[in-house]
């Protein structure tokens, strides 16, 4: 009897996908590296998760944890087969509660709209990933994601309070607390938050919610020169004002997202973007919110546009109105598809430097771009020093591609050398594993992997992911 078969009996016909066109959905991510697993269960309750993750302890067969397959470094990709474990119908918001300002949820539940109904009731949740119109809170508790509000907010990990977990084999446990504070025991909560489904399975979140802001401003920001906006973002944050975000985006990718959106969108005011993007040759934009009482933004939005102009800004625009807001927006989200136009494998890493390094780590990347005779296009967090960098090149080019992975190397080299991380929010799963040791000392991955075997000794659940590694062939 196949491992289908026996599933079945387990979970029922419906809750259970075993046809080819199907896998292949579940087979791959952001990453693009696809794996068929052996089958697709899609539990409805918690007790279907209890069941399946007992039957794989049972059946030794691996379990991997799947959201919406957005993330970046491989995580949810089934390196050895097994068992796909998709939250999708675990997606009820169970709570919202004013009083105490907490969300209960569904680990299936879209970011985006768990922001838009916890906004309804006049709260908001920070955490908003670029792919938040179809990431699953799920996902974002498991790699701790970040996004834009990071850097006044902070990231997914300060916003859970507490956890309910299946664990291999079946036990059900409860952590963290409703409460702001709570400190008795470990903190197992902590523990699970990043820990990219390779401890257990998330069924339900607390999550912490604030006053939903008065007011919020945006405006955008050019500079012929990346120098410009470099010593903006420096200026800005001395000047003690912290912006809700502060993305930046520099000249490849600025021309890019302009071709990109105008070709899709076919609209006058694209073209019209495409070409003054063109004519005044910007080698820089920065993308900025103000968020707070009306009394704090007015003066902070004056205070930020004049220390751009002073540091040599060619052009700033305040949105007009939410339509002006989302098309500005619109074009920081369009990145990742928009790069597509230059090459067609992109090689995406996500580095984090001190904010005073942000300019010599700039400089750096277009060094190494140059010595490796690759192509680097970068955007991202400015504000928290988080640098997206995206390496464009095509796998089908035997030399091209080589020389691009020895400069992702010799990034993460120079990115420790600052003082920084080789993943601000990507997570390690498959694509990084092989340098975690970079950063990560014998020490630590010792304690690091004898946690794992506490949770999973039979280490059935994500299985190859994090730690270095057998070989698997889907290295980058």
């Amino acid at each position: 009897m196949t491992i289908s078969e026996r599933l079945k009996k387990v979970i029922g016909d419906k809750k259970i996908l075993t046809d080819r066109e199907y896998l292949i959905c579940y087979s791959y991510d952001a990453t693009n590296l696809k794996v068929l697993p052996d089958a697709v269960t899609i539990p409805e309750t918690i007790d279907d998760a209890v069941r399946i993750l007992s039957f794989a302890e049972d059946e030794k067969i691996p379990v991997i944890p799947r959201g919406a397959g957005s993330g970046m470094s491989g995580g949810s990709i089934p390196v050895a087969g097994g068992i796909v474990l998709s939250t999708e119908r675990l997606n009820k918001i169970l709570e919202i509660d004013r009083e105490n300002m907490i969300a209960i949820v569904e680990p299936g539940v879209i970011n985006g709209i768990l922001q838009r109904e916890v906004e309804l009731q006049g709260m908001f949740y920070p955490p908003d990933p670029a792919s938040l119109d179809f990431c699953t809170i799920g996902g974002n508790i498991a790699e701790n994601a970040g996004g834009p509000r990071a850097l006044k907010y902070g990231v997914t990990r300060n916003y859970v309070l507490g956890l309910e977990v299946v664990l291999p084999g079946g036990k059900i446990i409860n952590t963290g607390v409703r409460t702001l504070k709570g400190v008795v025991g470990y903190d197992l909560t902590g523990l699970m938050v990043g820990s990219e489904g390779t401890l257990g399975v998330i069924t339900k979140a607390i999550l912490r919610l604030l006053p939903l802001p008065e007011v919020v401003r945006t405006l955008s920001v050019s500079f012929e020169k990346m120098e410009g906006a470099i010593n903006a973002i420096s200026k800005i944050i001395s000047s003690r004002i912290i912006p809700r975000t502060f993305e930046f985006m520099d000249r490849p990718s600025i021309r890019a997202v302009r071709g990109y959106l105008s070709n899709q969108m076919q609209d006058a005011r694209w073209q019209m973007a495409d070409a003054s993007c063109k004519m005044q040759d910007i080698d820089a934009m920065l993308l900025i919110e103000v968020d707070g009482s009306v009394s704090s933004v007015t003066p902070d939005l004056e205070r930020i546009a004049e220390i751009c102009s002073d540091c040599g800004a060619s052009d700033i625009k305040v949105a007009k109105d939410e339509d002006d807001c989302e098309r500005l927006w619109k074009e920081r989200r369009a990145i990742s598809p928009a790069l597509y136009r230059i090459s067609p494998t992109k090689i995406n890493e996500d580095i984090v430097v001190p904010r005073s390094h942000l300019a010599e780590m700039l400089r750096t990347l277009e060094k190494i771009g140059k010595d490796y005779r690759v192509n680097i296009v970068n955007f991202g967090h400015a504000g928290d020093g988080n640098i997206h960098v995206n390496i464009m090149t095509d796998k089908r080019v035997t030399d091209e591609y080589e020389r691009a992975q020895m400069a992702v190397a010799e990034i993460f080299k120079e990115v420790l050398r600052l003082g920084g991380t080789i993943s601000g929010e990507h997570g390690i799963g498959l694509t990084k594993r092989k340098y975690i040791g970079m950063e990560i000392g014998n020490v630590e991955l010792e304690l690091m992997r004898k946690i794992k075997k506490d949770f999973d000794p039979q280490n059935i659940l994500n299985p190859h992911k994090i730690f270095p590694p057998e070989t698997t062939g889907l290295e980058k």
